[in-house]
């Protein structure tokens, strides 16, 4: 039995067109997988496969062994948490939103007990946003916003997280925090899924990445054998360097470097 997350031949299609087609990869359970690729070749769109969000039209997704796909919807959301890239700002308290993270473990109507409140602070804690609980969510700023939002998956209490490019406003130290904890939850046994743009960060942050373009998966391993493949220089079109463990952009035309930060 595979432990982890197994994406096996997902082909889905979104407003009429093709987008995925027969994608396969793993993700293994206390590790992070990094997804890159250019803008439009269907990540955002395979991590909503994996979170029920849409159906696909072809292939199956497993985790431990067990099709999420079979299972209702209740059941799949206690084993699969999703950041979405993008969502709507909304009036209400930070910790009202976070508790909307415990809704597949309450009935109809929904009827939170004390170790759900329990469970809120302590991933606003973790967050470190605990101070923002009383405040409107749209009274933050979009760094502050975004860690809302992860500490809603976080009281999802998922063995999956899947965060789309979850980076997305926040400065650049606040980034490197961010995947730092990414790592940490991957070391209590998580399976973290993330979609970058920076395939620097990705390259140092993962444990397994995944390259896809025009709706496919064009390689998956170690970031060491990614970047050795010299497959990033053709779907990227850049060069990549590295020194010792760092690496760091240049462009491809020329010699002058540029280093990331």
């Amino acid at each position: 039995m595979n432990k982890g997350l197994v994406v096996n031949g997902i082909s889905a299609s979104y407003d009429k067109k093709r987008v995925l087609h027969n994608v396969s990869f793993s993700a293994p359970m206390n590790g992070v997988t990094a997804i890159v690729g250019p803008n439009g070749c269907g990540k955002s769109t395979l991590l909503r496969v994996i979170s029920r969000i849409i159906a696909p039209t072809e292939g199956e997704v497993f985790l431990d062994g067990v099709s999420l796909l079979s299972l209702t919807r209740t059941d799949s959301a206690k084993r699969v948490a999703y950041l979405p890239q993008s969502r709507n700002t909304s009036d209400i308290r930070v910790s009202s939103l976070v508790l909307h993270g415990r809704f597949p473990y309450t009935g109809y109507p929904r009827k939170y007990r004390e170790e759900d409140y329990v469970k809120v602070e302590n991933a606003l804690r973790k967050m470190g946003i605990e101070d923002k609980k009383d405040q409107l969510v749209s009274s933050l700023s979009g760094g502050e916003r975004q860690k809302v939002y992860i500490a809603m998956c976080l009281v999802q209490e998922t063995d999956v997280l899947l965060f789309d490019e979850p980076t997305t406003f926040l400065d650049i130290s606040r980034q490197f925090k961010l995947l730092d904890e990414a790592k940490k939850l991957a070391k209590e046994g998580k399976c973290v899924v993330i979609v970058l743009h920076d395939i620097i960060q990705a390259l140092e942050t993962a444990d397994n990445m995944v390259v896809m373009d025009e709706g496919r998966v064009v390689m998956e391993d170690t970031p060491s054998s990614v970047y050795d493949s010299g497959i990033l220089e053709k779907v990227f079109s850049l060069r990549i360097n590295k020194e010792s463990s760092h690496y760091y952009y240049s462009r491809k035309d020329d010699e002058n470097t540029f280093h990331h930060p």
